[in-house]
């Protein structure tokens, strides 16, 4: 038997700064790191197929200490996902259902209203609102369903509707894309969720989603969101048929919109889970993974001012560990999530706000709350107020 020689040094760039890896291909990556240079696609390429886990989260710190120094933001909010009942059959997809099917449900509107109000008892800052795409629901019903929540709760920021959603409810309303977000934010909406994005890849698109929105229009409707006023967040459904390519060609398009809008805050990639999907024949992502997504992520997103790392796709301590290598946030509260958990997430459906704090904390970082629009929230014992 032979015994393997491991080499003693690590390849490393100058003295001048203290990056080291086991891959030269990362060199020139982390010269244009350090030199506040933009990451082409090959270098995101690079970025994914390298076996230095630890070099790629170093540099992915780095930026992310560069904009945010040592605090790690999180919010108290609220998912409300008013239907399940949906027209589409993505192969992605364990939450939807047929209308008439055994587990199918939609919402009356005071059965959401009093949903909000259930989980109102940290007082939140945010709801947030997906949903199926249900084939009879007039997009006045979504419309009202804000409105009253607004009426209800003034002072909770409403991150509402889906590029995909958007995009349906003007097709069933007979209303442009652009006249539907102006209805939508005369009802209340006041930023946008960033689901639905998936891959863009039309090779993958057609395999795992082909019944939603392609690629190119998922970023039209948020090029118009963005120009009504709306922020938003985007998405990157990881983890099922795509290959490092995809990924990094969907990084590079949301850049571009980026570039030209400005109204992406937050970057979010989401590990899929496949237990009750079409493809349950897949392996679920590993923790080596997940933390990869959000340090490419960091990197080659430039002009994202945040990257989420959702606790409740990876776990919490993933999102505690990524933290350190590009994540700036974690999430919230959420105090009831279905749409992962009918796929199989084993985490928690909500987590309260002193378990985020020591989340945070004990991963060396400073907790942050924030509101949807990352202004701080300062509490007393029975209300919040919102830096402006």
């Amino acid at each position: 038997m032979t015994v393997r020689e491991f080499p003693t040094e690590r390849k490393s760039l100058p003295a001048r700064h203290p990056f080291q890896t086991d891959d030269p291909r990362l060199l020139p990556i982390a010269d244009k790191v350090m030199a506040e240079e933009r990451l082409s696609f090959e270098d995101g390429v690079t970025l994914y197929g390298s076996g230095d886990i630890l070099a790629v989260g170093w540099l992915a710190n780095l930026v992310r200490e560069r904009l945010h120094g040592n605090v790690a933001y999180f919010n108290v909010n609220r998912h409300i996902n008013p239907t399940n009942v949906c027209v589409a059959a993505c192969r992605l997809c364990a939450f939807g259902r047929k209308k008439d099917t055994a587990g199918a449900y939609t919402m009356a509107l005071e059965q959401a209203w009093e949903t909000a109000a259930s989980g109102y008892s940290e007082a939140v800052t945010e709801f947030h609102i997906v949903g199926g795409l249900h084939p009879d629901l007039p997009l006045q019903y979504f419309l009202d369903l804000v409105s009253g929540l607004k009426q209800r709760f003034p002072l909770v920021h409403i991150k509402a509707f889906t590029m995909v959603e958007v995009a349906f409810f003007a097709r069933r309303a007979k209303l442009t894309i652009a006249e539907t977000l102006q209805r939508m934010k005369a009802a209340g909406v006041d930023s946008c969720p960033g689901g639905g994005a998936e891959i863009f890849a039309d090779r993958v698109r057609h395999i795992i989603c082909d019944h939603k929105i392609d690629g190119d229009e998922w970023l039209d409707t948020a090029r118009l969101a963005h120009q009504a006023g709306l922020k938003s967040n985007a998405t990157m459904l990881y983890g099922h048929i795509e290959n490092d390519e995809d990924r990094v060609d969907h990084l590079v398009r949301l850049r571009a919109l980026q570039d030209e809008t400005g109204g992406f805050q937050t970057f979010i990639p989401l590990a899929f889970h496949p237990d009750n999907t079409a493809l349950d024949h897949l392996p679920k992502s590993t923790g080596l993974t997940d933390i990869r997504q959000i340090a490419v992520g960091r990197l080659m997103l430039d002009n994202f001012p945040h990257i989420k790392s959702y606790w409740q796709m990876v776990s919490p301590k993933i999102a505690q560990i990524s933290l350190r290598f590009g994540a700036d946030d974690i999430d919230g509260t959420v105090v009831e999530e279905k749409i992962y958990h009918d796929a199989g997430a084993t985490t928690p459906q909500g987590m309260r706000r002193q378990d985020l704090v020591r989340l945070i904390t004990e991963a060396g970082r400073e907790p942050f709350e924030r509101d949807t629009l990352y202004r701080a929230v300062t509490r007393t014992e029975e209300a919040f107020t919102v830096a402006v």
